[in-house]
C-alpha cells in the first residue's frame, strides 16, 4: 500500500487513520484487538486515540490508550506503527486544560497505558483558551527534547490560537504543530474551508478529518427517526436528517452503485480526493465495516463523482 508522508515529519503512514474512541465503549479488549489485528493485517499502520476515551463511560478514560498498549506489547512490533494521542480534553471530573503542569503528567500518564516509551503525535486536543499560548508550547517542546513526543499537532484550536501557536514556536525556536485534526466531511464543510484551509496550506500542515463519517451517518444505516435507535450513537445523527442530508446521501448511494462499493466507502474516498487531507479518521467495530475503509484508498472518483458530491453537500 502506498504511504504518505506527514508534512514535516519522517512518519509514513497509509491513508486510513483508525480512529480508537470504540476501544473500552463499544468494543471490548477482545474485540479490539481482533479489529486491531485485522486493521494492520492490510498494511494499515497509523491509529489514533486520546488520553480521555472514553470518559463518558467511566467518567476518566484511558481505556482506549489501555486496550492500545495491550495490544502494542502483544504484537511486539511498535516501531511499526504510528500512535497519535491527545491531551487537554475535559471529562467529568475536570475541564479543558493545557497547562503545562497537565501536560507533563499527562504524556506520563499515556505513556504508562500505552506501554511505550515515545508517541509519535501528540496533539493538543481541546485548547483551554485560558492558559498562554507560551506556556503550552514550551511544555511541547519540553516534551519533545526528552524524546517522549515525536511530533506535535492541533486539534480543536482556534485559528487565532493557532497562528499564535506558530509565532510563539518560530520566536523561541521549539516545536511546532506538523498537522490539524479538524471536523470535516461532506456534510461539515463550511468551518474547515473557510477557517482553517489556508491555514493548514500556510503552515504546510498534513491533516486528518475526525468524524469522516459524520459519526456514522454518511453510512446510509440511518435514513429516519426510526433508525437513530440501531446504535448507541445514534443521537448524534439526528441533525443530519435535513433536505441537505437526504441529498448527500443520494449522491453517495448513485456514486455507489456506479462503482459497486458502500456510501461509506465513497465518503472517504471523497476526503482522500481533497489536497490538503492526508488520511481521514474513522472507526470500524466489525469486519464488514473494516473492508469499507480498506477499499477506500482504492477508490479512484472521477471529475463528475467528486461535482455530484460536491453539490450535494455544498452549504447553501
Amino acid at each position: 500500500m502506498e504511504k504518505r508522508v506527514i508534512k514535516n515529519t519522517t512518519l509514513e503512514v497509509a491513508p486510513i487513520n483508525f480512529g480508537g474512541n470504540v476501544f473500552g465503549w463499544t468494543l471490548d479488549e477482545a474485540q479490539s484487538f481482533g479489529i486491531l489485528d485485522a486493521f494492520a493485517a492490510q498494511g494499515f499502520n497509523f491509529i489514533d486515540t486520546a488520553d480521555t476515551y472514553a470518559w463518558w463511560v467511566n467518567g476518566k478514560g484511558g481505556q482506549s490508550e489501555t486496550i492500545i498498549g495491550n495490544w502494542l506489547k502483544a504484537k511486539g512490533q511498535r516501531d511499526k506503527f504510528v500512535i497519535a494521542t491527545k491531551v487537554g480534553s475535559q471529562t467529568k471530573e475536570h475541564p479543558n486544560d493545557v497547562s503545562k503542569k497537565h501536560i507533563l503528567k499527562s504524556v506520563d500518564e499515556s505513556l504508562a497505558r500505552l506501554q511505550t516509551d515515545y508517541i509519535d503525535l501528540y496533539y493538543t486536543h481541546f485548547d483551554d483558551e485560558v492558559t498562554p499560548i507560551e506556556e503550552t508550547m514550551s511544555a511541547y517542546e519540553q516534551i519533545v527534547k526528552a524524546g517522549k513526543v515525536r511530533y506535535i499537532a492541533a486539534s480543536n484550536v482556534s485559528p487565532s490560537r493557532l497562528k499564535e501557536s506558530f509565532a510563539v514556536a518560530e520566536q523561541n525556536g521549539w516545536a511546532k504543530y506538523v498537522a490539524l485534526q479538524p471536523h470535516y466531511n461532506l456534510l461539515e464543510r463550511e468551518k474547515f474551508e473557510t477557517e482553517y484551509a489556508s491555514l493548514a496550506q500556510q503552515y504546510n500542515l498534513s491533516v486528518f478529518p475526525y468524524w469522516s463519517l459524520a459519526a456514522g451517518f454518511l453510512t446510509g444505516k440511518y435514513r429516519s427517526q426510526e433508525d437513530l435507535a440501531k446504535s448507541v450513537r445514534g443521537g448524534g445523527v439526528s441533525k443530519y436528517l435535513t433536505p441537505q442530508g437526504f441529498a448527500v446521501l443520494a449522491a453517495l448511494d448513485q456514486v455507489a452503485e456506479k462503482h459497486q462499493t458502500q456510501p461509506a466507502t465513497v465518503a472517504l474516498a471523497w476526503l482522500l480526493a481533497q489536497p490538503l487531507v492526508t488520511a481521514p479518521i474513522v472507526s470500524a467495530t466489525s469486519q464488514n465495516q473494516l473492508k469499507t475503509l480498506f477499499d477506500a484508498p482504492l477508490l479512484r472518483l472521477d471529475a463528475q463523482d467528486l461535482a455530484l458530491l460536491d453539490g450535494a453537500s455544498q452549504t447553501k
